[in-house]
């Protein structure tokens, strides 16, 4: 059972998500083998209809513009929880949300870091209006 927060922050952050499946939109992927480029991962995933498309994870300023494939949208959602486990602890970041594209892009160091590293090969995340 998993207990631990991978940090400070993903301990503070884990009572603001919010708790009523109504107030976000969820998807959990499961990622290929991360393939690195010179300052960005990336991963091959596939959403519900089975259609192949791309993850870019890479270091910056935080935040994430999200793929219009993931999630059906009736209007763009403020900020988005990823999360994910490394070596049995919690990861969370708080990521406002940029924009909306054809892949997902998420911009955030220390995914970024843990991703090189392969460290995790799933991500969570909850879009909040």
């Amino acid at each position: 059972m998993i207990n631990f927060f991978y940090d400070e922050i993903s301990k503070s952050l884990s009572s603001e998500i919010p708790q009523s499946k109504n107030s976000y939109l969820k998807a959990m992927l499961n990622l290929e083998k991360f393939e690195i480029g010179q300052s960005y991962v990336t991963s091959k995933i596939k959403n519900k209809k089975n259609d192949t498309f791309v993850v870019n994870i890479q270091g910056g300023s935080p935040g994430i513009d999200i793929s219009d494939s993931l999630f059906y949208l009736t209007e763009i959602p403020k900020i988005a929880y990823v999360r994910t486990t490394i070596d049995n602890m919690i990861l969370i970041r708080k990521l406002p949300v940029l924009g909306v594209k054809e892949w997902l892009l998420i911009y955030e160091n220390t995914l970024f870091l843990l991703a090189v590293k392969e460290k995790y090969n799933e991500l969570e995340i909850l879009c909040v209006f």
